[in-house]
């Protein structure tokens, strides 16, 4: 088969190197890719939120499978488009992908499969949710409606960070995603990440993780796309997964399917757990990052039969062969990020790291200049390792850590502690 990626970042590198492991996997095209995935697969620069680009250069690549990394394209209806042009596509539709691309469409989803969630109000109005937090007060979660890569959402622990949120928002520091925002209440427990397949009948579990979204030791400092993550993760018992499938899960898809949009690809389910009882955080419509580094690193090559299946509809003829062991991600960031930081500062060391199906250094934001490996993003690189117990994965991973060479990034010294 000839297969295009669609994306550049961590999660696309790893989801490349599983698939990449698959002796069905002939050509393998990452677009537009980064400097560690152009080493494994060909990179081609197209602009992946233009459908019909991307249709055209499928066709004249003779691509056999188009797999849909990030949530943008998605968003914007590349799913819709490439099936038109009768391509297999791994990924939502646009219909399907306001799971993710609209705060308020889950809200009402929830509502109507009656999925456990938190108590929310939805604004388009500065004023109005203003008094709405001076009603409810603090701690409240204030999140901005549309796609904010990750960024979008303010636990609010005092009245005036939330009410600093609202002017945010509708200041425009989020763009669009900002010009209308959901207001919930302040969810306590322990947040978990449960990754499902579903080709619009069959759901598959494939794994569940855990991930650090502060940028700082102890769960501090502001909130991150993700500074490292974990699987599997210790609070997701065999009967809180199974509560999630029964009370959340199956009902939204049952309730999408409904409405005419059913849902094909994978369903990253944010959870916040209390007492035993799973409630919905909030919906993704394509694999977490950086958890899909970690369940790349312990699914390998099954991957690209898993995601045909899904794209076929046919998840009901496979299943998932897990290896007993655990994955830790460590995410190197640029000093400075989530906030303003440098680009073009040189990494060194890479060369040195192991390269195995038990260590992998995962690039997200890196680009090749002159030769060298270079910082292109706020989150760079994904120092990825797997062991038989979640101590031996830490042990690993902080050990490929320090042998890379790198004065203008920081990581976190304590991923994985409440697992540890």
């Amino acid at each position: 088969m000839n297969i295009l990626i669609l994306g550049s970042g961590g999660r696309e590198h790893s989801l490349a190197w599983a698939v990449k492991q698959n002796p069905k996997c002939d050509r393998l095209i990452v677009a537009p890719g980064n400097a560690g995935i152009a080493t494994i697969a060909d990179c081609a620069d197209i602009n992946i939120l233009d459908g019909g680009a991307v249709a055209t250069f499928a066709e004249e690549n003779a691509i056999d499978f188009v797999i849909v990394g990030p949530e943008a394209p998605l968003a914007a209806g590349v799913a819709d488009r490439l099936r038109k042009a009768g391509l297999l596509v791994f990924g939502p539709s646009q219909n399907a992908a306001q799971l993710e691309a609209s705060k308020s469409f889950t809200k009402a989803i929830c509502d109507a499969a009656d999925a456990p969630t938190a108590a929310y109000a939805h604004f388009t109005d500065a004023e109005a949710a203003r008094r709405y937090i001076r009603d409810k007060g603090a701690p409240i979660v204030v999140k901005a409606d549309g796609l904010a890569a990750g960024k979008g959402v303010i636990v609010a622990m005092t009245e005036a960070e939330a009410l600093a949120a609202i002017d945010d928002m509708f200041d425009g520091s989020f763009g669009e995603a900002g010009a209308e925002v959901v207001i919930e209440e302040f969810m306590d427990g322990e947040e978990a990440s449960f990754f499902v397949l579903c080709d619009g009948n069959t759901i598959l579990p494939i794994g569940t993780a855990q991930d650090h979204k502060r940028a700082f030791d102890g769960d501090t400092g502001p909130n991150t796309g993700g500074m490292g993550a974990y699987s599997p993760a210790p609070v997701m018992t065999d009967e809180i997964t199974q509560k999630a499938l029964d009370q959340i899960i199956t009902p939204t898809m049952d309730e999408m399917r409904k409405r005419g949009t059913p849902f094909q690809g994978v369903l990253f389910c944010g959870l916040m757990i209390q007492n035993g009882q799973p409630r919905l955080v909030e919906y993704n419509v394509r694999f977490g990052d950086p958890e899909c580094q970690c369940l790349m690193m312990r699914l390998g090559g099954q991957v690209l039969d898993l995601l045909q299946a899904c794209a076929e509809a046919r998840l009901h003829e496979v299943q998932v062969n897990w290896a007993d062991d655990h994955a830790l991600t460590i995410v190197m960031a640029a000093n400075g990020y989530p906030g303003s930081y440098a680009k073009g500062t040189v990494i060194k060391g890479l060369d040195s790291q192991p390269e195995d199906s038990f260590h992998m250094v995962f690039h997200a934001g890196t680009a090749r200049t002159d030769g060298q490996v270079t910082a292109s993003g706020g989150r760079v690189l994904n120092i990825t390792a797997r062991g038989n117990a979640l101590a031996e994965a830490h042990e690993k991973a902080y050990a490929m850590a320090q042998g890379i060479d790198w004065n203008d990034g920081f990581y976190r010294s304590d991923i994985g502690w409440r697992a540890l």
